[in-house]
């Protein structure tokens, strides 16, 4: 009884020691010395739950290369990364995917910034990032992609709920991006997604892309010159606060664009594990602020300094001034719906989605 009891003992420090020697490696060689024995098994898959902040990969570039520069990155940063992505929200400029070279004017991208490393607005040259979402504790990411029917002009409704947008209580933030808003009855069909969620206790934020991939979407057969529709990711948990403010043609210099980031800092959104997103017009930029580059960034960074910025410059703007922080809104509820979507604006957005164990690399 003695001897089996020491037995237990040994194992359980055994576990706790192996436990602590997985931590420090990244999750594709976790997930190989997983293969061991059950121990370590079990010890990785402890490990793998306790690793619940956002991480992500950006990459830029002067000018275009042989491979687009934001997928060299990914194949050497996913080999210390230390989360196991369940959603990727990857943005770049067209190249990466079309092959050859596009208008200036559609590939500009905002790569992510943080305390060590400053957001930039890159209006020339390759850039992009890739977001990797862990599965968190209290947080559900839906990704949806709506198709416009050529056959048929009313939306199906019923899709919403299929997506997590509808009949969700706990439903918080949506990104949504259209693409193809050239294509006749795209603006019309982008409402009819819009719409629907234009609520006060949802945060909506996005813009026009030049086109989109996916590996999972079941209309990714449907190639991008074919149709036009809108795809997204929707974020629901009790624990999420949000805030997005829009930057109007009356910003136009760095006293204005500062006085839009103290609105959207005075929200008083928890800045850990929080992450911010910049969507622009292809208008803005330093051709809008004339004499400086980088300023809605620079005045992003100079509020929230410790918060990765992340974004694009886009054909149209989706988003407002809304704050949404547990079942507290900025506004009271009315019948005066929110103009959702705009041009030549900024939407800067932030969502927090909640506190983070202490044991994360």
């Amino acid at each position: 009884m003695e001897s089996a009891a020491k037995g237990g003992y040994v194992l359980a420090n055994l576990a706790e020691v192996v436990e602590r020697v997985l931590g420090f490696l990244p999750t594709k060689a976790l997930l190989r010395a997983a293969c061991v024995c059950r121990l370590w098994r079990e010890c990785a898959r402890r490990t793998l739950r306790t690793r619940q902040r956002i991480a992500w990969v950006s990459a830029l570039e002067p000018g275009p290369s042989e491979n687009h520069a934001l997928v060299r990155a990914l194949a050497h940063e996913l080999e210390k990364v230390h989360v196991l992505p369940q959603t990727v929200l990857y943005i770049a400029d067209t190249e990466t995917f079309s092959g050859h070279e596009e208008c200036h004017e559609q590939k500009k991208v905002t790569p992510m910034g943080s305390s060590s490393n400053q957001p930039q607005e890159i209006e020339e040259g390759e850039a992009g990032f890739a977001l990797l979402f862990p599965k968190i504790d209290g947080v559900k990411i839906h990704t949806f992609h709506f198709s416009k029917d050529v056959k048929n002009r009313v939306f199906d409704e019923s899709k919403f709920a299929e997506a997590g947008l509808k009949n969700n209580p706990d439903l918080r933030v949506v990104l949504l991006f259209g693409y193809n808003s050239w294509k006749t009855g795209a603006t019309r069909f982008l409402h009819q997604i819009v719409n629907p969620l234009n609520e006060k206790s949802i945060i909506l934020a996005g813009g026009q892309v030049e086109s989109f991939t996916s590996l999972t979407s079941e209309n990714s057969h449907a190639q991008p010159g074919d149709a036009c529709g809108v795809v997204g990711l929707a974020f629901s948990g009790a624990q999420i606060q949000s805030a997005t403010v829009l930057l109007d043609q009356d910003v136009a210099d760095e006293r204005t664009a500062e006085a839009a980031m103290q609105r959207l800092k005075a929200a008083n959104i928890p800045e850990h594990n929080t992450i911010g997103f910049m969507f622009a017009c292809v208008g803005r930029g330093y051709r809008h602020y004339k004499t400086k580059k980088n300023m809605e960034a620079d005045a992003f960074r100079k509020f929230f300094p410790n918060v990765p910025l992340f974004g694009f410059f886009g054909h149209g703007e989706i988003g407002c001034d809304r704050i949404v922080t547990g079942n507290f809104v900025l506004r009271e509820c009315n019948d005066i719906k929110d103009d959702l979507l705009h041009g030549y604006t900024t939407v800067m957005t932030l969502i927090h989605l909640g506190s983070t164990k202490a044991n994360q690399a």
